[in-house]
């Protein structure tokens, strides 16, 4: 496979979690949709890691890092989702207004 169909692949999944993110009321599917931003973000990063032959696989490492991330940002997120289900039996994104006066 090419670059350019690595990266054909990783701006549609983008596309994909940005349209998801815009789109879902559903906040776990938000967060669906952010961990497929990474994932296409990750793609990218591989694949320009291994375009550039770099012998320290940068890009590799760099998307461990971002794997790392989306791990905690699912963890917290989750438990603010179930938090939020606790106290107000919904998680529709548009129904959260706790932090309105």
């Amino acid at each position: 496979m090419t670059l350019n169909q690595f990266l054909i692949l990783g701006s549609l999944l983008f596309s994909l979690g940005v349209y998801g993110v815009l789109v879902r009321r559903n906040a776990v599917a938000v967060l669906l949709s952010i961990e497929l931003m990474l994932a296409a973000v990750n793609i990218n990063l591989v694949a320009f890691g291994s375009l550039l032959g770099d012998t320290m696989h940068t890009g590799h490492i760099f998307a461990l890092f971002v794997i790392t991330v989306a791990a905690a940002e699912v963890g917290i997120g989750l438990a603010i989702v179930i938090l939020i289900f606790r106290n107000r039996s919904s998680v529709n994104v548009d129904e959260l207004d706790l932090m309105k006066w």
